[in-house]
């Protein structure tokens, strides 16, 4: 099992589509707020996401608040950041790792990415480029973390298989 941290989301459909990740492999997705978007029960239905009841998701006032409630977090996490030094695939994804994304605009507060430098990762890419959609680096992360797992309680086959 993997845990998904987005801090200070503020993108509605990223989120949404982190969502339908977490749901797909059984993630837990972990909020810090501010938010940028409303997830009440009545904005996640006029919203039509059916597959919210399939996320296990918590919100949180703020990092230290996440830290109190979850302190086995502060012992296999890893932050994802363009700023990283290494490639994510130097990194040991163990089971119930916790994946922390930064916001949109700004990725993750510098404290917390010095506070864990050793747990920077980033996902290669063209220099020039200045990042990848928030969604898509969730789920590279997820499912490499999985991979390396086994992907554990997941299907690795289709309806194709039968024939």
């Amino acid at each position: 099992m993997v845990n998904i941290v987005l801090v200070e989301p503020e993108i509605p459909m990223n989120t949404g589509n982190i969502a339908r990740t977490c749901a797909a492999t059984r993630s837990r997705l972990h909020l810090v707020e501010p938010l940028g978007f409303d997830v009440s029960d009545k904005a996640v239905k006029r919203a039509g996401l059916d597959y919210w009841p399939m996320v296990d998701v918590t919100v949180y006032p703020s990092l230290d608040a996440l830290f109190e409630r979850h302190p086995e977090a502060a012992d296999d996490l890893w932050l994802a950041t363009t700023k990283a030094p290494r490639d994510y695939s130097r990194a040991v994804f163990r089971d119930g790792c916790w994946l922390f994304f930064g916001k949109e605009t700004a990725g993750l507060p510098e404290w917390f990415r010095m506070a864990h430098y050793d747990r920077c990762v980033r996902i290669p890419m063209r220099p020039d480029a200045r990042s990848l959609n928030l969604a898509n680096s969730v789920a590279i992360l997820t499912y490499e973390a999985l991979k390396q797992q086994g992907f554990p309680g997941l299907s690795g086959e289709g309806e194709m298989a039968e024939l």
